[in-house]
């Protein structure tokens, strides 16, 4: 967004910077923090949170900030704020309920954590921005009700695949075209990854070997697409979306792939492919006037009818101030969902699961997601894979096999199952989750 630019520098001049606080100290937060600090104009970095505070004063460090205020009561944070410090803390509530925070940025890929804090931030006037595709692809929509009762905003962010996908689709659809298919590359796709074979990689990056693990076990694409799908209406194909198809031809031909009028019919498809080269994402769209499809071809993008147009990297951290300025200063939100979900995210075996296991988190060991429509995920009673981790297996499931409600016991008291509860009623009418959900553990 060309606009943001300007009004960060104003905002710089008259020396109004933005407040920023950050939910979580590792490696995106670290990119983030760096460049909020040193090369965005407008912005302040006031507050870090961390489970562990160490990693938080770290983060500091790391970007220069040598001696953060380390407060341990609500009145010393905003204290702490309001005299130029940056606060590092173990109490990420405190930035939530901070009268001297603008919005917090959430990089901790926690459903049940993002939740709590989120709606603490709401309940504060505070915007929240999302580096968490797993939270919006799991609760997004009812997350959004409760953000719109307070008059805030909860927002993807610039940067991440999906906040390129619809920045690209608007683009699109702002030229008059139609746009069909929204899809994503990926460099790998292999269900059966985990922490193991993902540790050398994560350690020459200094990144977690479990998100790692999620970006190549299909997890964290079917989260993204999930999130643009119930931003624009469109759907899946099929669960799985492509399940990595190999397409390693030219982008402008990628058009080839798909059925125009199959694509019609459902309205427009996400979805994913493999080894594309010099291509992040990609809008495949169509042009009902025969005069534009002439210009069109004139203009090298051929004859159609499925017209190419891709964006070639997403820079993730550098383009996220561009999404803090958006929401605060525009009140714009990135990739907002049209109502209930369209696409959700389904747990599947990673491996032969055993009655009596606990499942693991997301890209650890036991599970990987698949995108699949909201309506099979409801009519088949599908776990979230955003939310596996502690539910214990009532029964044994084999390898590849969708885990559903009924194959687990649900943590207690987990107020993500409760937000999903109330994500089914309000938009769906379906009370079956909400019973569950008020049956204990047994």
């Amino acid at each position: 967004m060309i606009i943001v630019d300007t009004a960060l520098e104003a905002r710089e001049r008259e020396g109004r910077p933005i407040r920023v606080a950050l939910l979580g100290a590792g490696f995106m937060s670290r990119g983030l923090a760096n460049h909020i600090v040193h090369t965005t104009p407008g912005m302040r970095l006031v507050g870090v949170f961390n489970r562990g505070i160490g990693r938080a004063v770290d983060l500091c460090a790391y970007v220069g900030i040598p001696d953060p205020a380390t407060p341990s009561t609500q009145r010393e944070v905003d204290l702490a704020i309001s005299e130029g410090k940056t606060v590092a803390t173990g109490d990420a509530m405190t930035l939530a309920r901070s009268s001297e925070v603008d919005i917090l940025v959430d990089v901790t890929g926690s459903v049940e954590f993002g939740a709590r804090v989120a709606l603490e931030a709401f309940r504060h006037g505070k915007d929240v921005l999302l580096m968490n595709a797993e939270i919006d692809a799991t609760l997004g929509p009812i997350m959004q009700t409760h953000a719109a009762r307070h008059g805030v905003i909860f927002s993807a962010c610039d940067g991440d695949e999906p906040g390129v996908q619809i920045n690209l689709y608007r683009w699109v659809k702002g030229l008059g075209l139609t746009p069909r298919v929204i899809g994503n590359v990926k460099g790998l796709q292999d269900p059966y990854r985990n922490p193991t074979t993902q540790k050398s990689f994560a350690e020459r990056w200094g990144q977690n070997p479990a998100m790692v693990t999620s970006f190549a076990d299909g997890s964290k694409i079917s989260f993204e697409q999930a999130i643009v799908a119930n931003a624009t209406g469109f759907t899946v194909r099929a669960r799985g979306m492509s399940r990595g198809l190999e397409y390693k031809d030219d982008v402008m031909k990628i058009g080839s792939l798909y059925d125009i009028d199959e694509l019609r019919r459902l309205g427009g498809i996400v979805d994913y492919v493999v080894g594309t080269p010099l291509t992040k994402v990609f809008v495949l769209a169509e042009h009902p006037d025969p005069k534009q499809q002439h210009y069109l071809n004139l203009y090298k993008m051929g004859e159609g009818p499925l017209y190419s147009f891709f964006t070639p990297y997403h820079l993730v951290h550098f383009e996220v101030p561009a999404a803090i300025a958006r929401v605060v200063l525009f009140r714009d939100h990135l990739a907002r969902p049209l109502g209930g979900p369209v696409v959700e995210v389904c747990a599947c075996a990673k491996r032969d699961l055993t009655a009596g296991e606990a499942l693991d988190d997301y890209g650890m060991y036991m599970t990987y997601g698949e995108a699949v429509s909201a309506d099979e995920m409801c009519a088949k009673r599908y776990l979230p894979e955003g939310l596996v981790e502690g539910c214990v297996l009532k029964r044994d499931i084999p390898k590849d096999a969708v885990i559903t409600y009924h194959d687990v016991m649900l943590p207690p008291e987990r107020l993500a199952d409760q937000l999903r509860a109330e994500q089914y009623r309000h938009f769906r009418g379906e009370t079956w989750l909400e019973e569950l959900v008020a049956v204990p553990a047994s």
